[in-house]
């Protein structure tokens, strides 16, 4: 297993940024890789069951594992057939009143890879004023 940690700072709010994590319906907005999200729920719980729906028809199932709101942390696994990727996200006051998230992907070594540019681009626009 492959373990990476990506990071990106900007001036929203720690609370607005922890807001777009908790709602899955608003990963959207700021995750280009992500076309849509069912959940029966409308905000993250441990034990959450959905399915991402990303580019040409790509729908995978996912898992909540965790989620700390006070201390603005969650994890979930994805799943594509027999690979899995886990991935710890989290958010803390950054500078100038601004936040910092951080993304912790573990899984096989190209999936990881492959998919890092893609968080990398998400995250950025996460900590960001959307359009």
């Amino acid at each position: 297993m492959t373990v990476l940690t990506l990071h990106a700072t900007g001036p929203e709010a720690p609370g607005e940024v922890w807001e777009r994590y908790a709602r899955p319906a608003r990963w959207p907005t700021w995750a280009p890789q992500i076309l849509g999200v069912q959940v029966p729920e409308p905000r993250l719980t441990a034990g959450l069951q959905g399915r991402v729906r990303g580019p040409v028809g790509l729908t995978l199932p996912f898992v909540v594992e965790s989620v700390d709101e006070a201390a603005r942390r969650w994890s979930w696994t994805v799943s594509a057939g027999p690979v899995r990727l886990h991935l710890l996200h989290w958010v803390t006051e950054g500078p100038d009143g601004g936040s910092t998230t951080g993304l912790r992907i573990t899984g096989p070594l190209p999936v990881v890879v492959g998919y890092a540019p893609l968080a990398q681009l998400a995250i950025g626009r996460l900590v960001r004023p959307l359009d």
